[in-house]
């Protein structure tokens, strides 16, 4: 445990220094500027936005940037491939400038050319970490499996050791207690999505991470896959509860119900805004305190810059550690939730008072 806080502090001390680099280096190029196009101030918003929001090119620092595929459709053109550099600092190349995030098409007067049907299968910042996080997941839990092949009957070792406790944790303390004798057949999933969000928040906080957790298009899927996965599991008693309840009133059946059905509909929404929330506030509130600084040295000079970065730089890292646990409580209540939902659909129909998934009570956290 001692030697996973050092991990986790000198992870959260170089996350600190790479933001801070990243943020001065945005101010500079803010000053740098302001002698051609008038005084311009540090901006804080969109510094914040720059670096949580998607892109067609990955940033790691200034001035190291990954130029990314850009790939369009048209019925006129057809398909077209090209990097992304080629649209960099506003440039505009075979016709295509990028602007705030999205690409147009432009007329021979330069204008946005509207009557372009454009189809964007772009692979941008967020796609790319995408790719890699399944990467990592694939190649990690096929050695974990060569790993179960090759030791059995022995102690576990190596990455094996370090995963098999968290699996078993998935199961023991998620799946079995909300899914009952059934849970073998939703493990897979819950498992796949405890360890995919997981190593997203956790690349997520790496200095030039995408902030993939933190974009509501992907907690929207998340949150639509258990939606899918626990209507379609639900049996007769599942319908019968939401379509008639039982012990309730006829004269209250047409309150009751249509608040039932709005129940499929608030359960994913909530999964989805809780993960995206709280990834993004994490991000938005480090950010936050590292502008600071340079918000003070416009205010007061260099002096009062550095004065307020002694009083910042420990919230920072401190913060930093907290995103780091935030990171597996997120990727845990995620799948929990996702678990209580899918055994509420299937658990088979008791007699008596019931129990708090029967009456479709989601406890406190």
């Amino acid at each position: 445990m001692f030697r996973l806080l050092i991990r986790k502090g000198f992870l959260s001390i170089a996350l600190f220094l790479s933001a801070l680099v990243a943020v001065n280096a945005q101010h500079e190029d803010h000053n740098g500027h302001a002698a051609a196009e008038g005084e311009k101030e540090f901006n804080v918003g969109d510094m914040i936005m720059h670096h949580i929001k998607d892109d067609h090119g990955w940033e790691f620092a200034h001035g190291l940037t990954l130029p990314l595929p850009v790939i369009l459709y048209s019925e006129d053109r057809g398909l077209e491939v090209f990097s992304s550099s080629r649209l960099a600092h506003g440039e505009v190349y075979n016709n295509y400038k990028l602007e705030h995030g999205k690409i147009h098409r432009l007329t021979a007067d330069g204008k946005e050319d509207h009557s372009a049907h454009l189809y964007n299968f772009s692979i941008t910042k967020n796609v790319a970490s995408l790719l890699l996080s399944a990467i990592i997941l694939i190649a990690v839990f096929f050695s974990v499996r060569n790993g179960y092949e090759k030791n059995k009957g022995k102690a576990p070792s190596g990455i094996q050791s370090f995963l098999e406790p968290i699996i078993l944790f998935v199961r023991d303390e998620i799946a079995k207690p909300n899914l009952g004798p059934k849970y073998e057949r939703y493990l897979p999933y819950l498992l796949t999505l405890f360890f995919f969000i997981l190593v997203n928040n956790l690349l997520g906080l790496l200095p030039g991470g995408a902030n993939l957790t933190g974009n509501i298009t992907v907690t929207l899927v998340l949150a639509v896959i258990t939606a899918l996965i626990t209507n379609f599991s639900g049996n007769k008693h599942y319908w019968g509860h939401i379509v008639k309840p039982t012990g309730v009133p006829l004269l209250l059946l047409p309150v009751i119900v249509p608040v039932e059905l709005v129940g499929i509909i608030v359960k994913p929404i909530s999964l989805m805004i809780r993960l995206f929330a709280n990834i993004t506030a994490g991000h938005i509130i480090i950010l936050s305190l590292l502008g600071l600084i340079f918000i003070a040295k416009n205010l007061g000079g260099t002096g009062t810059g550095f004065g307020v970065s002694l009083i910042v730089t420990p919230f920072t890292i401190f913060m930093n550690v907290i995103e780091l646990l935030v990171a597996f409580l997120q990727s845990f209540i995620f799948t929990l939730l996702s678990a209580m939902y899918i055994g509420s659909a299937i658990e088979e129909h008791h007699h008596g008072g019931g129990s708090g998934l029967e009456a479709g009570i989601e406890p406190h956290h």
